[in-house]
């Protein structure tokens, strides 16, 4: 984002004026995070998760680097070095635990995230290329916490790898080849645990590069705000440092304070059981579920029950199980169109009363009744919220969004941003000087 008021770097010191010249890391750290990066000057709390969600990565990159020092990919020791880790290596347990609730820390902020960008209308041009890259970066992760889900070798880490690569074998004619070749044999075992950890391992440095993108996206148009208005002049903005580098640090600690709480006093509370046991394929679990944070989508993938036939006959046109798959990336995959399905005018929440009705009381509780039913038993009357919820979570993103758009009426918006702040006095929003001359 390219403003006249911006301020510009211009190193004093003679080794900074040399390393400027040389290779202008400082001017490249203050035009991106310091002074010289201004952010409208109304921004909330909810924009403190995307430093969180970087600060999270660096935490899964540092602990996961130093376990892979001590992990063994292979079917017969993956479990019993996991163990070793925990009991034997120096500071081991910290760092799996770690790990394992920073997994979950990450997935809580980059939820919030998303839901700051959904109610915020953060998608919208011209800003639609930072959220189809925030789209990327989330599916990558999808992939690297699957992945790293199945390397501890307990029971729901192998049948969870069973049941996820199995749903590739529901797809025609590819799908069953494409099955074997994702596990390197026709079930988990040492082949898949190889592939998994090496893939596990490079995907979070591929994560960090789509985020230097979506950074670099997001510096070219620059930050939305809680109004949905553009910056119009010099008041609308403050400089990120010192005033949101101030703010992201008091959310940091208040998210590390939480984040220990789990890691000391409940280190276990937000995984399964039956993974401290053995890996074990004559043995089925009673409850074969993924990690909490694939709840609403493998609620998606069971809802569908019953083949597509054609009607009157029993021809069938897709097996339940291929339309649970298809139905379950789509659940992301629509996300990328949100840009051209929501074509009101006004970005923000705050400014849409009907929108606001079917986001609080709508999807929201879709994706909490969602994310309940997949943590539990595929049976009734789970099963049937599943389908109402799921097919409510598509009503609004491919039907009720794009209705709501066309005929809704916004409430007014404000004129600027600094208006919004400090209200309508017309001195105070031009940015003039109300203090009387002494």
């Amino acid at each position: 984002m390219s403003f006249p008021w911006a301020q510009h770097y211009e190193p004093k010191a003679p080794f900074m004026r040399w390393l400027d010249e040389k290779l202008p890391l400082p001017r490249f750290a203050y035009n991106a995070i310091g002074a010289g990066y201004p952010v409208p000057r109304n921004l909330n709390y909810m924009w403190n998760f995307g430093v969180l969600a970087g600060f999270c990565l660096v935490l899964q990159i540092v602990t996961g680097v130093i376990l892979a020092m001590h992990y063994a990919p292979n079917g017969l020791v993956a479990f019993d070095s996991t163990e070793h880790i925990m009991r034997d290596v120096n500071w081991g347990w910290l760092m799996r635990y770690a790990h394992a609730n920073g997994a979950s820390a990450f997935f809580v902020v980059v939820y919030m995230h998303i839901f700051r960008g959904l109610f915020y209308g953060s998608y919208k041009a011209p800003r639609e290329m930072v959220w189809l890259l925030g789209v990327v970066i989330f599916l990558l992760m999808m992939a690297t916490a699957f992945m790293g889900y199945v390397l501890p070798w307990g029971q729901m880490s192998f049948w969870g790898a069973k049941v996820i690569t199995g749903l590739f074998g529901a797809i025609p004619f590819v799908g069953e080849p494409l099955q074997v070749w994702l596990l390197g044999g026709y079930a988990p075992d040492n082949a898949a645990l190889n592939r998994f950890f090496s893939l596990h391992f490079l995907l979070p440095f591929v994560i960090a590069g789509v985020i230097i993108l979506h950074i670099w996206a997001l510096h070219i148009p620059g930050s939305s705000n809680p109004t949905g208005v553009e910056v119009k002049s010099e008041s609308d903005t403050v400089g990120f440092h010192p005033y949101y580098t101030a703010k992201d640090g008091f959310g940091l600690a208040v998210f590390l304070i939480l984040y220990c709480a789990f890691l000391f006093f409940m280190p276990n509370a937000l995984g399964h059981p039956d993974n401290y046991i053995p890996a074990n394929p004559l043995s089925t679990p009673a409850l074969i579920v993924p990690e909490w944070y694939f709840w609403p989508y493998y609620a998606i993938l069971r809802a569908f029950t019953h083949d597509l036939t054609i009607p009157f006959t029993h021809v069938v046109i897709i097996e339940a199980k291929l339309l649970g798959v298809m139905a379950m990336f789509a659940s992301i995959l629509v996300w990328f169109f949100l840009p051209w399905l929501d074509r009101s005018p006004v970005r923000s929440g705050h400014y849409r009363p009907l929108f606001r009705k079917f986001f609080w009381f709508g999807l929201i509780p879709c994706v909490v009744v969602l994310g309940y039913c997949g943590g539990s038993h595929a049976e009734e009357p789970y099963l049937m919220l599943s389908q109402v919820a799921a097919a409510y979570y598509f009503l609004h993103f491919l039907v009720i969004l794009p209705l709501i758009s066309s005929f809704e009426r916004p409430e007014p918006l404000p004129f600027s941003i600094t208006e919004a702040v400090l209200g309508s006095d017309k001195k105070a929003v031009l940015g003039e000087n109300t203090t009387p001359a002494t």
